[in-house]
C-alpha cells in the first residue's frame, strides 16, 4: 500500500500545473471573443441608430418640401420662410425663393408666345434635423431641393 501512495505522489509532482495553465489560456481566449462580440453588438447598434435618424431626417426634410409646395404661397418679391410645426426631435423649416421668370415657349399653351403669359421659376429648400431638439449627440440631418415654375401672366411680381 505505501508503494501505491509512493506512484500518485510522484505522478502529481511531475504534472507541475499544465492543466490549470491550459484552463487558463482557454478562459483568456474566450474572454477576448466576448467582448469582441460585444463591441461589435454596440457599433452595430450605433450604426442602426444613426440610419434611423437619418431617414427620419430625410422624411423630415420631404415632408417640409411638401408642405411648403402645397401652401403655394409664392412670391416674386422676396424669399418666403415656411414655418413648419415640429415634433419633439426635430427641426424643420422650409423656404421658396424666387429665380428667374421666362417666357413660356412657342406651342406650349394655345396661346403661345408672346401672349403674355410667363413661367416664373422658383426653387424650394427644406432643411430638417433630427435629434438635435433633446441634445442628442446622434443627430442627422438633411438638405432637400426642388426646383419649379408656375405659369401665370406675364407682369413684374406674382
Amino acid at each position: 500500500m505505501m508503494l501505491k501512495y509512493k506512484q500518485t505522489l510522484s505522478t502529481a509532482h511531475s504534472q507541475q500545473g499544465a492543466a490549470l495553465v491550459v484552463g487558463l489560456l482557454l478562459l483568456v481566449v474566450i474572454t477576448v471573443l466576448a467582448v469582441s462580440g460585444m463591441n461589435t453588438a454596440a457599433t452595430e447598434l450605433a450604426m442602426a441608430r444613426n440610419n434611423q435618424m437619418y431617414e427620419n431626417a430625410f422624411q423630415s426634410a420631404e415632408k417640409g418640401l411638401e408642405n411648403a409646395l402645397a401652401q403655394g404661397n409664392f412670391s416674386t418679391a422676396a424669399p418666403v420662410t415656411i414655418t413648419l410645426p415640429d415634433a419633439t426631435n426635430e427641426s424643420l423649416s422650409a423656404t421658396i425663393q424666387y429665380e428667374d421668370t421666362t417666357l413660356v415657349p412657342d406651342r406650349s399653351f394655345s396661346l403661345g408666345s408672346g401672349s403674355g403669359i410667363a413661367a416664373y421659376h422658383f426653387l424650394a429648400t427644406s432643411q430638417a434635423e433630427y435629434g438635435a431638439a433633446v441634445g442628442n449627440d446622434r443627430n442627422a440631418s438633411a438638405t432637400h431641393t426642388q426646383a419649379f415654375y408656375v405659369v401665370g401672366p406675364g407682369s413684374p411680381t406674382l
